[in-house]
């Protein structure tokens, strides 16, 4: 099974809300399957953005599987839950990123152009902000799905780092979330 029809299989099988059919719609018409995750960093290469999503997936829900996470802090959410805020998380990196070069030195010290991806927004809502915002259209989110996909980035969203702790404190499922998505880039992924 390839990485696109394991999460077409994962989106259909667990997110049933209405509106996720047109949702996914819009995913495949999209470059959603073949962007990259990041320009430079974790992912960074054709089809990453894809591959990034389920490794938020797999990693969310291990960490919620948890004998541990279970009995001490009594985390439990449903499978629709856990499919939504980490496959959709990164939404906002749709159709953001193009195809460009940069100049790096090879191992003779000599200047080259190798290829990239370059970030290119034409809708600067911020990033967890915006993912919530391109989901809601489509379908409703819980007030705690909406905070833990806004606040998936953790402590390193610099604009708002008063907000995070408090986000954490009232909704486990952003501090999981931001978990799982800093095991995937950090553990799973590595730097191109």
């Amino acid at each position: 099974m390839t990485a696109r029809d394991r999460f077409i299989n994962i989106f259909k099988t667990k997110i049933k809300r209405e509106g996720a059919d047109k949702l996914l719609d819009y995913l495949i018409s999209s470059d959603f399957f073949t962007a990259p995750a990041s320009a430079r960093y974790h992912s960074a290469y054709e089809g990453g953005l894809l591959d990034h999503s389920l490794n938020v997936y797999d990693c969310l829900s291990a960490y919620l599987n948890r004998e541990y996470v279970k009995e001490k802090f009594k985390l439990s959410y449903s499978d629709e839950t856990i499919a939504i805020v980490s496959l959709l998380h990164d939404i906002c990196k749709v159709n953001v990123y193009k195809p460009g070069y940069r100049n790096v030195k090879n191992e003779q010290g000599k200047w080259e152009q190798v290829p990239t991806f370059e970030f290119d927004d034409k809708l600067p809502y911020g990033h967890g902000e915006k993912s919530v915002y391109m989901i809601s259209p489509f379908m409703k989110l819980t007030r705690e799905e909406a905070f833990a996909i806004r606040y998936h980035m953790g402590f390193s969203n610099v604009d708002d780092q008063r907000n995070v702790g408090k986000a954490f404190e009232m909704f486990p499922l952003a501090f999981a979330l931001s978990t799982a998505d800093m095991e995937a880039t950090y553990y799973l992924e590595k730097e191109n």
